[in-house]
């Protein structure tokens, strides 16, 4: 409640494809639940393509001691975002590092910011989860069907 108003708040969980920007899984969760639970859904969820993971980008949201046990656990590289902790601040090396992270993630914040520029995406249409969810997978197929014949369009003016 805010302001004697009812809110549902969703947080939605992507993994993308850091070279051609396809939305591979979504994942829906409460707003109270913390982001850093998701990350192994995401992860695991996108291994149907055909190459392997050998990296996983994520933003600050990630960050923390769990994930990069999974990340090594699952033989992926690290490529979440540092933030910093009550005790440490981040390095200069850390900030460039999260610079030059921030290079290629930009492709999978395209999801997200398409999605609410477009589509509404901040904001959740239903009152369940399940609802949200088949939402929101729809949005992605439609998105990833736009993305491709982008692709297919710069491809075929190239050539």
């Amino acid at each position: 409640m805010k302001n004697d108003k009812p809110y549902f708040g969703l947080k939605e969980h992507a993994a993308v494809d850091a070279k051609y920007g396809f939305v591979l899984t979504t994942v829906l969760s409460r707003a109270s639940v913390n982001d850093t639970n998701y990350l192994a859904y995401c992860t695991l969820y996108s291994r149907h393509i055909k190459h392997k993971l050998s990296i996983v980008y994520a933003d600050k949201g990630y960050h923390g001691e769990p994930n990069r046990s999974f990340l090594a656990m699952n033989e992926l590289q690290y490529g979440l975002m540092r933030k910093d902790e009550k005790n440490a601040k981040l390095t200069e090396l850390e900030i460039n590092r999260n610079k030059k992270i921030s290079k290629t993630r930009y492709i999978v914040e395209q999801y997200f910011g398409l999605s609410h520029f477009h589509d509404n995406g901040q904001r959740a249409r239903f009152t369940t989860i399940d609802k949200n969810h088949i939402d929101i997978w729809l949005r992605q197929v439609a998105f990833n069907i736009q993305r491709g014949f982008n692709i297919f369009k710069k491809r075929e003016a190239t050539t």
